[in-house]
């Protein structure tokens, strides 16, 4: 069974940074793609950044500049280097697994963890 387990949220101060991680039980993690979404209160889920295999990045505007997604796929873990957090920020992030093989799509999901920027 496949498990995201991510970490790492809490609450900061606006200016601040957090790291979060995602370690993933599943096998042949470099093949898939990975990402980072979150969800605020009230809103859509959104797509924060995603790394491919071969390593292209992939930002929302509004993280551009500030995040940085990065992986080791010896630890099977895929991280989100947050720096000079806003308010905005203020969500649940979620980890995300995906790829497509001979038609089927594979496709996971963390649990989520809490980030909140405030004074």
């Amino acid at each position: 069974q496949v498990q995201l387990v991510e970490s790492g949220g809490g609450l900061v101060q606006p200016g601040g940074s957090l790291r979060l991680s995602c370690a993933a039980s599943v096998s042949i993690f470099s093949f898939y793609v990975m990402g980072w979404y979150r969800q605020a209160p009230g809103m859509q889920r959104e797509m924060v950044a995603t790394i491919s295999p071969d390593g292209y990045r992939n930002y929302v505007d509004s993280a551009e500049g500030r995040f940085t997604i990065s992986r080791d796929n010896a630890k099977n873990t895929v991280y989100l280097q947050m720096n000079s957090l806003e308010p905005e920020d203020t969500a649940v992030y979620y980890c995300n697994a995906r790829r497509i093989a001979s038609g089927v799509n594979y496709d996971y999901w963390g649990q989520g963890t809490q980030v909140t920027v405030s004074s």
